[in-house]
Order: C-alpha cells, then structure tokens, then sequence
C-alpha cells in the first residue's frame, strides 16, 4: 500500500512541475530535503523563487488537499526554504500550492501564495 501512496504522490508532482512549466516556470529542484524537511518543487517565475507544496487527496474523509497543509507544515516548509536560500542565495519568494483530488490536470487547483510567511 505505501508503495501505491508513494507511485501516487510522484505522479503528482510530475503532473505538478509540467503543470507549472507550461506555465512559464522553471523547475529548479524537486524533493529538496534538509534538517528541517522537504519541499516537493522549487521552480522560479521570473525573478521570483516559488517553493512549492503538492497535494493529492483521493477522499475528503479527513479534510481536503488544502487543509492538510497544517500550520505546522507550513513552518516546516518556511525553515526548510530558510535552508535553501542559504545555500543558493536570498531571493524574492513565495510559497505556492498545487492541489489535487485526482492526478490529472483536469482536477489541478494553483493557489499562488498559499500562505504568508
């Protein structure tokens, strides 16, 4: 079953950075892990860093794709970015979602600033 989950959340993502480069962004890392945790995309729009969160939610039964990003990852995500712009430079960021009940684009939400830092 973990291996379903795991197939599932890579197509996501795949699906995701697509999404986003037909979009105009470039992908610059995908599953960027540290100390602190990971961020599934990093992709740049124009002169704008965008650390990106997918989420695929196939039941509603404990809460939809955007709910589950809790408070919590939400600062997991903020320190893990903290990591990388240390390592590569500071830049103008934000941080973006990419949602989903089904891996398709058809069931694709973009929630540009998903939440402040």
């Amino acid at each position: 079953m973990k291996i379903n989950q795991n197939n599932a959340g890579l197509t996501a993502e795949k699906l995701a950075a697509s999404y986003l480069i037909d979009h105009g962004l470039k992908l610059l890392a995908q599953n960027y892990h540290c100390r602190f945790g990971e961020i599934d995309l990093i992709m740049q729009e124009n002169n704008t860093l965008v650390f990106i969160e997918v989420r695929l939610r196939s039941t509603a039964l404990f809460g939809n794709a955007a709910s589950s990003i809790t408070k919590q990852k939400q600062e997991k995500l903020i320190r893990t970015a903290e990591h990388y712009l240390q390592q590569h430079g500071d830049a103008a960021c934000r941080f973006d979602a990419i949602l989903l009940n089904k891996p398709d684009v058809e069931h694709l939400v973009w929630l540009r600033n998903a939440f402040d830092t």
